[in-house]
């Protein structure tokens, strides 16, 4: 394939992906809002209240980021994994597979549907916080940047989820025991600094834990880590795994019988 036929090949996976889930929009983007708006009432409002300040800052506007974090790292991984297992389930996939597009190209088409599913529901979520809170960003680019950086993450990780799950019920298995509880545990409701010295150490070994930081910092100009450790650990987190997934695809691990 040249050049235009890779991105022809590219951009018409990225759009079934985007098609796929404004399709069915009242199950994929307008429950996420619904939730998040939960949690700002809830934690945001009336618990928050009592909470006071945290760090500087009133405790709705401390979680708001947070929780836009939480719903982008949610979507883009669901996304993806639900998307690609149910092609694998449909053996849709094998017609990917012998057609002439690259790996890369299959790869990158999900991952990019993903992020737009994800960072579409970011930007809803937003709209919805602005209904509870006056929004200020210190730090616009980085901002987007790091937003975008944990999406791409996600996908990729939903993929590689898709692509070792066997069944529909392998999908639910890390959202459930390992990505909600390290989304719970990454600094969307409080500030590490608050946990004792040992809990804070055990806090540092959580990913989310850095991207929380990191885009709370573009949003309110404060952090628990330093933003280029956060920034460096994303990056080479996004290389190790997507070159994780684009291995296991060109050995057919997970979709071969």
């Amino acid at each position: 394939m040249n050049a235009t036929q890779t991105l022809i090949a590219l951009w018409t996976l990225v759009l079934k992906e985007i098609k796929r889930f404004t399709r069915i929009w009242p199950q994929t983007l307008l429950p996420p809002s619904i939730t998040m708006a939960m949690y700002f009432i809830i934690f945001g409002n009336l618990i928050g209240s009592r909470i006071g300040d945290m760090d500087g800052f009133s405790y709705m506007d401390f979680i708001v980021p947070g929780l836009i974090m939480m719903s982008v790292i949610t979507n883009s991984y669901s996304n993806v994994a639900s998307s690609f297992f149910s092609n694998k389930f449909q053996r849709s996939i094998e017609e990917m597979m012998v057609s002439p597009m690259p790996n890369w190209v299959v790869l990158s088409g999900f991952i990019l549907g993903g992020m737009a599913r994800g960072l579409g529901v970011g930007l809803i979520v937003t709209l919805v916080s602005l209904f509870f809170t006056r929004l200020t960003v210190e730090h616009p680019l980085l901002t987007v940047l790091v937003v975008v950086l944990t999406s791409a993450l996600f996908s990729i990780g939903g993929f590689i989820n898709a692509l070792l799950a066997n069944k529909f019920d392998d999908i639910s298995i890390v959202p459930t025991f390992i990505l909600t509880p390290l989304t719970y545990l990454g600094g969307v409701f409080y500030s590490i600094s608050m946990l004792p010295d040992f809990w804070q150490g055990v806090s540092m070994l959580n990913p989310i834990l850095y991207m929380v930081n990191v885009f709370r910092y573009g949003f309110l100009g404060v952090s628990d880590i330093p933003v280029v450790w956060a920034l460096t650990a994303i990056f080479a987190f996004i290389v190790v795994l997507f070159m994780v997934a684009l291995t296991m695809l060109d050995r057919g691990k997970g979709i071969r019988s």
